[in-house]
């Protein structure tokens, strides 16, 4: 299938509100195609959002405005104050300085130059082949994009975040870094900066994936997503519990 045909499908199956979001990192001298905006300042969590509405977004050390993001990225160094852990501990991230400096070392991040831009759009507009593709949603939907991932030869995911830079370190620069799928719950960041419902969060899955993936997503729509949201196990309980409540 297409990439346009094959977020179509996506969305169709789990129901998802926005289309798939597609993800590629630029090397130093690549050239960003026709139509992709850096006019504007953003996070990177941003760049999702105005991807959801149908923008093409380039950020780069011009415009990226996390700093977070940025050193992930490899666009900056990581500012002394993120590094040293006083600037979440000051937001009430964390309870001492130490704390968030043990978060902000072990985060994951490009080496510096690495990366000169990453683009951002809908699955369906994007001219590349996405290194990362997120999905945003309610937890169950995602839950049957996790499942796929394993639908052919079994095995566990192990999501790792350190709940801080949920968009563009957990499930952007893992996948891409380490080859895997990755989910987490969100983070102050996005929740913040973004319209990101409460009620919704964010996975990421490795380019290379994402057909394996979709094709899985066809089975499970056969039987296992349609009976499980069926909820037929608590039905029957409820019943039997609303039966035995009238003999009492």
């Amino acid at each position: 299938m297409e990439k346009s045909e094959i977020g179509q499908r996506i969305v169709a199956i789990l129901g998802l509100e926005c289309s798939p979001l597609a993800v590629k990192f630029l090397k130093p001298g690549d050239s960003a195609p026709p139509g992709y905006d850096d006019s504007q300042k953003l996070r990177y969590c941003q760049s999702l959002m105005m991807a959801k509405r149908g923008r093409k977004v380039l950020l780069s050390g011009e415009n990226i405005t996390c700093p977070a993001a940025a050193a992930g990225f490899g666009f900056k160094p990581l500012p002394e104050k993120l590094a040293r852990g006083e600037m979440m501990h000051v937001m009430g991230s964390f309870a001492t300085p130490a704390a968030a400096a043990t978060t902000m070392e072990l985060m994951p991040r490009l080496k510096q130059g690495e990366c000169s831009g990453v683009l951002v759009t809908s699955l369906e507009q994007a001219e590349f082949e996405p290194n990362v593709v997120v999905l945003e949603g309610e937890p169950e939907k995602l839950t049957w994009a996790a499942q796929a991932d394993t639908f052919d030869e079994g095995g566990r995911h192990s999501f790792e975040t350190g709940v801080l830079q949920a968009t563009c370190i957990d499930v952007t620069l893992v996948p891409y870094v380490k080859g895997k799928l990755n989910a987490n719950l969100g983070c102050y960041g996005c929740r913040d900066g973004t319209d990101i419902p409460c009620t919704e969060t964010v996975l990421g899955l490795p380019g290379s994936h994402l057909e394996r993936i979709a094709g899985a997503l066809e089975k499970l729509a056969e039987k296992a997503i349609p009976r499980s949201r069926a909820k037929g196990a608590y039905l029957s309980l409820a019943a039997r519990d609303e039966q035995n409540s009238c003999g009492d």
